[in-house]
């Protein structure tokens, strides 16, 4: 098995790059920016979910000073999320480029300016155009620090990330843009949600296969391995792009509809290629066929969404996509590089197999819960938020040990 992570991505490191890593001496929560971003990135989606069901299930039109569904919609893609993504590609950056990580002060100040965006964001109405600042400030200065680390080291096969990263932080950038202009914040919202989930495609189509490969490679499982990255791939990425930006454009749109369940489809193909089921030995393997299962799902749900709006709701395959794909990987890829980057053995113990099962059923209950009728959607979204928060919760919990002492 490879040493890090992001091994489907990693090239040779120097080796006074290795040493200097070695040399690191200060607080170990800031020695790789996966343990503070993973360790609190988690415990605010822990929390931020049942606050806003609290305050939808008891008509509370704020949070903080801040409009309930704006904050809750803002959070979960720029708060939570942007904390996941900073912590992996500020890991996985390095392996790839063969530069030093970003760690120390500057990893310090990075984070200071996430938890600046947090608080900003519970006293947006009051703040002004000052929270708006505050909190563009940290997603603006992570793309650049990732351009610049990808440029640097010349590493031109990972300028997607760059372009990803780029538009992420621009989309909350338009999100406060759109809030301070009084135009519909939906449109930033959608564009976010369109490039995370084209992250997870990108990412995950090199990560998942890698993996598992090694895996059975390693357990001596003989057959076909799964199927490399090739030409099948980068048309279902670029298939699912054009749906996807169909869908940002028009969600309601047949074109759009019918671009999105034809790349659902040519995703769960390419899922079938990596041969998940035969990892059901290893957890920490399969979970990362479970997350991504999500993505296919969630594009045929988002195409009969505006095809067919009357049978299937719209918030359902929005769900698949946030609750589903969104927090089933980052748990996948947050216990395994956990456990990777600390010295750990990569296999899931029983708390890991129980954040797991959470996440998963509290993603399902969500995309089940708009097709139940009356009164009986309440109690499943209040449930699919207890077990989806829980799953957060327990991975702080269990993970913070090995994320703030320095083993390796």
């Amino acid at each position: 098995m490879h040493r890090t992570d992001p091994s489907a991505f990693r090239r040779s490191t120097p080796r006074d790059a290795i040493s200097a890593r070695r040399d690191y001496s200060g607080p170990a929560l800031f020695s790789y920016g996966f343990r503070p971003f993973f360790l609190f990135g988690a415990g605010w989606a822990a929390l931020v979910a049942p606050i806003w069901i609290f305050a939808y299930l008891n008509g509370q039109d704020m949070i903080g000073s801040t409009p309930a569904l704006i904050w809750h919609a803002h959070e979960m893609l720029f708060g939570f999320l942007g904390a996941i993504i900073a912590g992996f590609l500020l890991t996985a950056v390095p392996n790839w480029t063969g530069r030093l990580p970003v760690r120390g002060l500057p990893l310090m100040i990075l984070f200071a300016l996430w938890i600046a965006g947090r608080a900003a964001m519970l006293a947006y109405s009051t703040l002004g155009p000052v929270a708006a600042i505050v909190d563009s400030a940290f997603p603006l200065v992570l793309a650049g620090l990732l351009c610049r680390e990808v440029v640097g080291g010349a590493n031109t096969k990972n300028l997607p990330i760059c372009v990803l990263s780029s538009l992420f932080a621009l989309t909350n950038a338009g999100f406060h843009l759109a809030l301070a202009t009084g135009a519909d914040w939906r449109g930033p919202q959608t564009l976010a949600v369109a490039v995370i989930t084209l992250m997870i495609a990108l990412i995950g189509g090199r990560i998942v296969p890698s993996f598992t490969r090694n895996w059975l490679v390693q357990n001596g499982r003989t057959g076909a391995l799964p199927a490399p990255v090739g030409y099948f791939d980068l048309a279902a990425l670029a298939f699912a792009g054009a749906a996807l930006a169909g869908w940002v454009l028009a969600p309601q749109d047949w074109l759009a509809g019918t671009l999105l369940i034809a790349a659902g489809g040519l995703h769960a193909v390419r899922l079938a290629r990596w041969q998940g089921w035969r990892t059901g030995a290893e957890p920490l393997v399969l979970i990362l066929h479970a997350g991504y299962a999500w993505v296919p799902l969630a594009l045929v749900l988002m195409g009969l969404a505006a095809l067919i709006p009357g049978l299937v709701p719209a918030s359902a395959a929005l769900h698949a996509l946030t609750a589903g794909a969104m927090g089933t990987m980052t748990l996948a890829v947050m216990t395994r590089a956990s456990l990777g980057h600390t010295g750990r053995e990569r296999t899931a113990d029983a708390w890991t197999k129980l954040i797991y099962m959470l996440v998963i059923s509290g993603a399902l209950i969500r995309v089940l819960a708009p097709f139940l009728l009356g009164d009986l959607q309440y109690p499943a979204i209040g449930l699919s938020a207890a077990l989806w928060s829980g799953a957060f919760a327990l991975f702080t919990l269990r993970y913070a040990p090995m994320l703030t002492t320095s083993r390796r």
